[in-house]
């Protein structure tokens, strides 16, 4: 089984929607975590666009990366889906194989009305399921 990290700065939305649509995707064949630099409080247009989708992500914890990496856990690949500029703070994992970098914009930074924000949300969770689609067809034609 593949051991897959995504990370952002909060562990708020693009992480969590990025892992969430791995177990959904991944045909058992991924064990997908989520983490952050600075871990925050779930985005509640995150949860509510995930919701749409058929995803419920609304209990799920907020952790640091900083602590996997200091309990030892180790993975196969670690994705960040935040700007390169927050990515390179991110720690290395031992015996890591294979880094890759998605940026996808900020849900934190959107502005405007409540449907505004909505359809920005929208827009990532959809771009952020299509990546992750292609990452896994992608290792299954390996």
């Amino acid at each position: 089984m593949t051991r897959v990290l995504f990370l952002c700065v909060h562990n708020s939305a693009r992480s969590q929607m990025a892992e969430a649509f791995l177990e959904k995707h991944g045909a058992g064949r991924f064990v997908a975590e989520s983490a952050g630099l600075e871990p925050g409080s779930l985005n509640p247009f995150v949860v509510r666009a995930m919701a749409e989708a058929g995803v419920d992500i609304s209990g799920n914890p907020t952790k640091s990366v900083f602590d996997l990496r200091d309990s030892g856990r180790s993975y196969d690949v670690v994705v960040t889906v935040c700007s390169k500029e927050a990515a390179e703070r991110c720690p290395v994992f031992p015996g890591l194989a294979e880094r890759r970098h998605w940026p996808f914009d900020d849900p934190s930074s959107f502005a405007g009305s409540d449907e505004e924000v909505m359809a920005r949300v929208r827009k990532v969770r959809d771009e952020i399921e299509a990546a992750v689609v292609d990452f896994v067809r992608s290792t299954m034609d390996r």
